[in-house]
Formats: C-alpha cells, sequence, structure tokens
C-alpha cells in the first residue's frame, strides 16, 4: 500500500473475487467544518467575527445537506460486492469535482476499464483522460430527462451501479468514523491527517478481515472499535 500527493491507493494485496468487474464509482462527500461558519460578507470583507472559525475551510452547495461550511472528501471505490476506497483526497468544499478528479485518477489501478460518475464529471477533459488509459468514463448527462439516444438504457444500469457503490461506502465510512457532523479538526492539513489516515485505517481493516476469511461489509464498526 502507498501513498502519492496525499491520496491513497487500496492494498492490491487484496484479490478481485471472481464476481467483480472493473469498474470504480467516482465521487465527492462534503465534510462540515469544526466551529462556527466564515460567511460570505464576512470572508470578502476579511473579517473573522469569532475564534471558532476554520478559515481554511469554504463554502458548497450539496444536492443533498444544501449548502455546506467545511471540506470535500473526494473518493474512488471499486463497484463490486465489496466497497474498497481506492483513492481519496480531502479539500476545501469549493473545489469542483471535475477539477480535482484528474489526481485520484492518478492513483487507480491499469485494469480498470469503467469509471462512473454524476454530472459534475461530465466534463470533456476528464473524458480525454480516461480514455488515454484506456478507460471509458459514463457521466450522468446534462439536460432533461429521458434522454433519447440508443445509449440511455445501458447508461441507467451503470448510474445506478454507481449510486450504490459510492453512497453506501460515503454512508458506512462516515458511520464507522463519526464523520456526519463536524470533524473533530481544525485546519487543511490536520483534517487531511484525520479524514486520509481513517480512509488509511478503513482499507487496511478490509485487508486484515479479508486474509482473516472474515466478512467484509458487516461487523467493521464494532471490530474498529474493538481494536
Amino acid at each position: 500500500m502507498r501513498r502519492v500527493r496525499g491520496s491513497i491507493v487500496v492494498a492490491r494485496h487484496l484479490q478481485r473475487p471472481p464476481e467483480c468487474g472493473r469498474a470504480a464509482a467516482i465521487d465527492s462527500t462534503c465534510l462540515r467544518a469544526k466551529g462556527g461558519v466564515w460567511h460570505k460578507k464576512h470572508r470578502e470583507a476579511g473579517e473573522v467575527p469569532h475564534t471558532s472559525i476554520d478559515t481554511e475551510a469554504h463554502w458548497t452547495k450539496s444536492g443533498w445537506h444544501g449548502w455546506v461550511y467545511g471540506w470535500k472528501l473526494h473518493l474512488v471505490t471499486t463497484v463490486a460486492g465489496v466497497w474498497i476506497p481506492l483513492a481519496a483526497r480531502l479539500t476545501p468544499a469549493n473545489v469542483a469535482d471535475n477539477e480535482e478528479a484528474p489526481r485520484l485518477l492518478e492513483e487507480l489501478p491499469s485494469e480498470l476499464r469503467f469509471l462512473l460518475g454524476d454530472t459534475h464529471y461530465q466534463d470533456p477533459d476528464l473524458h480525454d483522460a480516461c480514455g488515454t488509459r484506456g478507460w471509458t468514463l459514463i457521466a450522468t448527462r446534462h439536460g432533461r430527462y429521458p434522454h433519447a439516444d440508443g445509449g440511455q438504457e445501458v447508461r441507467r444500469v451503470f448510474h445506478k451501479l454507481r449510486s450504490t457503490a459510492i453512497e453506501n461506502l460515503n454512508g458506512q465510512f462516515k458511520g464507522i468514523f463519526e464523520c456526519g457532523g463536524q470533524v473533530p479538526t481544525r485546519g487543511l492539513m490536520p483534517t487531511q491527517r484525520y479524514i486520509l489516515g481513517a480512509v488509511l485505517v478503513y482499507q487496511l481493516t478490509l485487508l486484515y478481515r479479508f486474509e482473516a476469511g472474515q466478512d467484509l461489509r458487516v461487523g467493521l464498526k464494532p471490530f474498529l472499535r474493538a481494536a
């Protein structure tokens, strides 16, 4: 297992189960900053009205949570029976998903064939970056549904697989490491160490349980708490 430029690559000791394909899902999830929020008018004026505000965090608008002041965990996971984090980066929340994605691509295994994302990854440059690696980027298209082209039904299957994989992994990760509320750290570097360290611990847990012949989807949280 190695770490490059803040990203984390899954241990390749984990053998790919025979029922797995060669697809991965990419997405980001919001994490709230510790303390208060830095409102736009105060930020623009250079005023920090309260010492609890983490000035290195930023704003984003989430489809699930509305406006969030904090961070983004950019994550790639396997699309398979077991959700294995393949690469991760943590940035201020205002960093666009498609802008951070190329750094994640550098960490993905060459065996990948399909990268699945939502509309935030529908980017010509990202399509080209995947194409040069021999991968196909399948991202939700812009515009009103239903799309009428011939690939609609195939994409529908891929989009469902993406949603199931990445959303379940994000939920499980936040539940295990109690990141559903505010993060316990302040500042970009400390928060990167905490969150990316948690991703590494998650990977090591999967590796250990795999080698021990234990379930890779059930009992992870009590296992870690007992460690």
